[in-house]
């Protein structure tokens, strides 16, 4: 009794409210088993076959595919489609599809080559050995979708379900007029669907699977029964006949006694509906390893002589199915897809078969009834009483006819499954569907652009919110720089701050001690570089260089506070010694010593330091220095003339005015030799007196004025060549004087020689000064005592060659001598006063008044050639 009771309970059906009786015109095409066509030679492949995105191709035009290829990938709700047959892809391009606008979709072209041949499968016969997110993965790829009309990606519901799924639904009710694919599908497909089914219900561990079909399909129950046997895991249930029961929410209804929340889902209360069609196709996938490229379709109406369904493949053009079941149109011919109730018009029979295409419906012109106009609504409320959702047709109809949206969604509009109950049932003839559809297609574009705007808007925010950030940090690090900079400005002015209070407090000689320090230090650094070159000039052999650097290290020592002591006191020059004589004997012995070239550059290198000491202007000092180095180099070339001329004045005649003029000529030669040398070696002399004269200014005060004595140095020796002939021609004269030629020696006088140039080169810068100052410093010289002039004679001849041998040489530059003697004409009576000074008999010593005009006479040719060698 209990069992009966319990089973009772478990067959007990529930009804809903609303819905219609239409005539179920099924038997015009149940009653003949399902059959296959001929290929037709294109498919019309569109890429989107299902609810959701198109997946993305994978072939290109020229591909050759085998059936069961796929054509497109995706995940999720872009389920892939597959080639229906072997052939060749022609083409990818729109193509108009089965929808009611008629508008057109991207579509893959392929021509058959009529071989039919399967692409490579994968079956898996023991379904259970695989874990459950494999199966689902295999439904996916095999692109299945619900086959009774919704199109909703198989795989994406499983993985919805796969928990709180207690109850699974296999929907066999098919309750639209005329539609029998899924009639004879389980006629002559049982035990494929249900296979399916056991698939389904171990996918989603459900505790019971119900199939649910009406009682309109006896030959259906039948072949179910048959395939089932005792099988207690699937249970059949036959429900009562009625339009839509069908739908998913009348059959889960019909079934539980639940019903669906509005907004929600079946999987809401525990339960998941498929169709037949489904899991005859899920078997397949898995059992098979085949994808979906083939369904059952409907082909009914009175236009059609052999209604029947058939095993129709996707892609196939609906003129193609049609014309093989002998399709007779008529005048103002109609062709749906679909049901009477739900289907739409096909605008071309040129459109492809697709996943959810189950009838192709071609009824005559008296089956449909008469094509009344559509009348203004009289508000019977005939639709609130069909409608099988508990929805308010008529006032759907004027929100959506007025395009009042809000309230067409308030009066939940979605919740329509646009059964067409409402519609079939209105005197008016109003097609309430399309209302309906419309508004929701409308609603759906509002909700995407709100969508988009929200995305939209969320990016901007979120920009919005990066460029803040971005431009505190900005700000931030322009900050700390500006602060790091702060702090090390204001370490800067603290560290001069103190650095000015440290100098203030030390005394005048601690700085100078300090600087001198830190010279010292720099040019010890100098010191050990040069002396490393120093040695490899004297690896190398060359005494000049070896000399030169000699001297500039004891240039920077000397700066440094460094003082050297001479290597012997004959070094000293006859600038600095009063005695002739002795003056010639160290000359002499400075020659004799140049012969040695390695001493020659050092000892030549102190008597310049010695001369340099004994001068009072240093800068001066510098360039006799040079001069002194220039001449040591070339030392070896004069040192035979230099020995022999050296020996004259070891026997010297007690007569001074004598001995005056047997030294007198040696220095001449020496001087000529020199003069030679610096002739043939102008480059070479010029180069080295250069880097002698920069090392001479390191203990220099002005170094402006040490370049210029070293460019007169250099103008010295380009004018050598001249002076030497003449030099060489006035050396011969006073070897043997007699004593007749006392007005000679006054008429080359070299002081009046001195005396007329000075006169000469201050008369170009003032006319009248320079000759007053003239006539004066020439009246002394005219009438020399006796003595005094041949003392003058036997000194001073050689030297007053070369003055004679220079004014001629400036004679025959006037134009660039009047610019230099104008420049040098201040020096003039200077020098006159110190000719005069020296030729004057007060003198005590004529040997002492005779060097006395020699350095006057030098002084005055270096002040002379000074400003020339500036302007150059």
């Amino acid at each position: 009794m209990l069992n009966l009771l319990k089973l009772f309970r478990k067959e007990k059906l529930w009804d809903f409210q609303g819905g219609i009786h239409p005539p179920e015109m099924k038997t015009q095409s149940n009653g003949t088993p399902l059959s296959q066509l001929p290929l037709p030679e294109q498919f019309i492949i569109p890429l989107k076959q299902h609810i959701g995105h198109e997946g993305e191709i994978c072939v290109s035009p020229g591909d050759h595919v085998l059936r069961g290829q796929p054509l497109t990938f995706g995940s999720g709700r872009m389920l892939p489609v597959h080639a229906p047959t072997s052939g060749t892809i022609e083409a990818i391009a729109p193509h108009m599809t089965a929808h009611p606008s008629g508008l057109s979709e991207l579509c893959i072209l392929l021509r058959a080559d009529g071989e039919d041949r399967w692409t490579t499968l994968d079956p898996q016969p023991d379904f259970r050995a695989l874990p459950r997110e494999e199966v689902v993965k295999r439904i996916h790829e095999a692109g299945v979708a619900g086959l009774g009309g919704a199109g909703f990606p198989t795989a994406t519901k499983l993985r919805g379900g796969l928990r709180g799924v207690k109850t699974l639904i296999i929907n066999a009710a098919e309750c639209e007029p005329y539609i029998t694919a899924d009639d004879r599908l389980m006629q002559d497909c049982a035990a494929e669907v249900l296979e399916g089914c056991r698939i389904l219900a171990w996918v989603l561990q459900a505790e019971r699977v119900l199939i649910g079909i009406e009682d309109n399909k006896p030959e259906a129950i039948a072949a179910l029964k048959q395939a089932l046997g005792g099988d207690r895991e699937l249970q059949l249930r036959v429900i009562p006949t009625k339009y839509p029961s069908g739908g998913a929410k009348q059959l889960t209804q019909i079934l539980t006694g639940a019903e669906v929340p509005h907004g929600g889902r079946s999987t809401d209360i525990g339960v998941l509906m498929q169709n037949v069609g489904t899991a005859w196709a899920v078997k397949r996938a898995i059992i098979d390893g085949e994808p979906i490229t083939e369904r059952v379709v409907t082909l009914t109406g009175e236009a059609i002589a052999q209604p029947r369904n058939v095993w129709g493949r996707l892609g196939t053009p609906v003129s193609h199915l049609l014309h093989h079941v002998g399709f007779a149109p008529g005048s103002r011919q109609m062709v749906i897809m679909g049901g009477p109730l739900m289907g739409f018009t096909l605008p071309s029979l040129n459109v492809p078969l697709v996943k959810i295409s189950n009838c192709i419906l071609a009824p005559s012109a008296s089956e449909m009834g008469n094509n009344e106009e559509e009348q203004s609504c009289i508000r019977c409320s005939a639709c609130a009483d069909a409608c099988p959702a508990k929805l308010l047709p008529q006032q759907l109809f004027w929100y959506s006819q007025g395009g009042d949206h809000e309230k067409a969604r308030a009066h939940n509009i979605d919740d329509c499954i646009e059964c067409g109950a409402c519609a079939y049932v209105c005197p008016s003839n109003i097609p309430l569907v399309q209302y309906y559809r419309q508004e929701k297609a409308e609603l759906r574009a509002i909700d995407l652009e709100a969508k988009r705007t929200a995305e939209a808007k969320a990016r901007f925010e979120a920009r919005q919110a990066r460029l803040e950030r971005e431009k505190l940090a900005r700000e931030a690090r322009h900050e700390e720089a500006k602060q790091r900079v702060a702090r090390s400005d204001q370490g800067e002015r603290d560290a001069a701050i103190a650095r000015v209070k440290a100098r203030a407090a030390k005394t005048p000689e601690q700085e100078t001690a300090e600087r001198e320090a830190r010279h010292a230090q720099a040019l010890a650094q100098q010191a050990e570089k040069q002396s490393e070159t120093q040695a490899l000039s004297r690896q190398s052999g060359d005494p000049r260089k070896a000399a030169v650097e000699a001297a500039i290290a004891r240039a920077k020592a000397k700066k440094s506070g460094v003082t050297e002591q001479p290597v012997a006191d004959v070094a000293k020059t006859p600038v600095a010694e009063a005695d002739p004589r002795k003056a010639a004997v160290e000359a002499a012995i400075a020659r004799a010593r140049a012969k040695k070239a390695a001493a020659a550059g050092e000892q030549v290198s102190e008597l310049a330091d010695a001369a340099t000491a004994a001068e009072v202007d240093p800068r001066k000092a510098a360039v006799e220095a040079a001069n002194a180095r220039a001449k040591a180099k070339k030392a070896a070339a004069a040192a035979e003339p230099t020995s022999e001329s050296a020996n004259a004045p070891q026997a010297p005649e007690p007569s001074d005015a004598a001995t005056a003029a047997e030294v007198d000529p040696r220095k001449a030669a020496v001087e000529a030799a020199i003069a030679r040398a610096k002739a043939k070696k102008a480059a070479a002399a010029a180069e080295q007196i250069s880097e002698s004269a920069d090392a001479a200014p390191a203990a220099e005060v002005d170094p402006r004025k040490a370049a210029v004595e070293a460019a007169i140095a250099r103008a010295k020796a380009k004018k050598a060549a001249a002076a030497a002939e003449s030099t060489s021609e006035s050396t011969d004269a006073p070897q043997a004087p007699e004593p007749s030629d006392t007005a000679s020696a006054a008429e080359v006088d070299p002081r009046k020689a001195a005396v007329e140039a000075a006169i000469a080169r201050a008369k170009a810068k003032k006319a009248a000064a320079a000759a007053e100052s003239t006539s004066e410093s020439t009246d002394a010289p005219q009438a020399p005592e006796p003595s005094d002039t041949a003392s003058a004679a036997e000194v001073d001849p050689r030297k007053a060659a070369v003055e004679a041998a220079i004014a001629r040489a400036k004679a025959k530059k006037a134009a660039a001598a009047t610019e230099q003697a104008s420049a040098s004409a201040e020096d003039a009576p200077e020098s006159s006063s110190e000719v005069e000074a020296a030729a004057s008999p007060d003198s005590a010593d004529p040997r002492k008044a005779a060097i006395a005009a020699a350095v006057a006479r030098a002084k005055a040719r270096k002040a002379q050639q000074q400003p020339s060698t500036t302007e150059e």
